[in-house]
This record gives structure tokens, C-alpha cells and sequence, in this order.
């Protein structure tokens, strides 16, 4: 794992930390752009759930940076891109994924109910879809998955 990796997943526990202080599922995510006029990599979209404070359950992390991202870039098409996902993305997710082109998906904790890149289902790599997406997970996944843990375990505790 490259310390490049843990930094944009960094930035991406950033963004669940602030999902997990408005009460919404603490899961972040980071587009991080290959294609600036100066050859860097950039962040172009930051993001986190949004699910409970705009009562929309198509608001996950990725959805809200895939489309920062697209306006960021002007495009539909994130080819030259990757996001940083602190959890492994659900069905819908990775299909949006799927359907923006984007590059690489790096993820930190596997979701074994709804993840839709491996554990579940694989939609990322499907072999009837006309994209791939190269993934690598486990990066910062013990930072990752005990934020969920904590997050869940609170709710319990609330009676939620």
C-alpha cells in the first residue's frame, strides 16, 4: 500500500467523521484526479453520507462526489480518475461508478451485507459490463471499519 493511498484515505475518513457528527452513516469518499494541467494528482470531489439530512437514499458519499467530480471536470466520463471509499460501495454505487468510467476504486473496510466490489457481488469487474474498474482494498481499514463499529455501536446504545 502506498502512502499516497493512506492519504487520500485520510481525507476520505475525514469527510465520515463529518457524517458521523450530523448522525448519518460515518462513510467518506475522495475523487482525486489524474488529469492537472500540472501533471498532479488533485482532489476534484470530497463527499459523505447525506442519506438522513436530505431524506434521499440515493445520497451515499460516492454518489455526491461522483457528481462534484463531473462538474469539476465538465465531463460525464471520470476516466482519468479515482475515488477513495472508506467502505466498500454498495450496488448502487458501484453501478455509478461503472456508468462514470472512473479508474481506480480504492476502498478501506469490506462490507460483507452490501458491498457490491467483492463481497456480495462484484459490479465493478462484471464480465457482461462494458467498464472495469481496477480495486484495491484494505487501505486504513481498521481506521475505517471501527468508525462504522463506533457509529453502530452509539445507535444501539440510543435505541436507534
Amino acid at each position: 500500500m502506498g502512502r499516497l493511498d493512506e492519504i487520500y484515505m485520510l481525507e476520505a475518513l475525514k469527510e465520515a467523521k463529518k457524517a458521523f457528527e450530523e448522525d448519518e452513516v460515518p462513510v467518506g469518499a475522495v475523487i482525486v484526479s489524474d488529469k492537472s494541467p500540472s501533471g498532479d494528482k488533485r482532489i476534484i470531489a470530497r463527499a459523505h453520507n447525506q442519506v438522513e439530512r436530505l431524506r434521499d437514499p440515493t445520497a451515499h458519499a460516492e454518489m455526491i462526489a461522483i457528481t462534484q467530480a463531473a462538474a469539476a471536470l465538465g465531463s460525464k466520463w471520470l476516466s482519468g480518475t479515482s475515488i477513495y471509499v472508506t467502505i466498500e460501495p454498495c450496488s448502487m454505487c458501484a453501478g455509478a461508478l461503472v456508468l462514470s468510467r472512473i479508474k481506480n476504486l480504492y476502498f478501506g473496510a469490506c462490507d460483507p451485507k452490501t458491498g457490491a466490489c467483492g463481497s456480495v457481488t462484484n459490479i465493478v469487474n462484471h464480465k457482461k459490463l462494458n467498464h472495469k474498474i481496477k480495486v484495491k482494498k484494505g487501505i486504513l481499514k481498521e481506521d475505517c471499519s471501527s468508525l462504522l463499529k463506533e457509529f453502530f455501536k452509539k445507535k444501539r446504545y440510543q435505541g436507534n
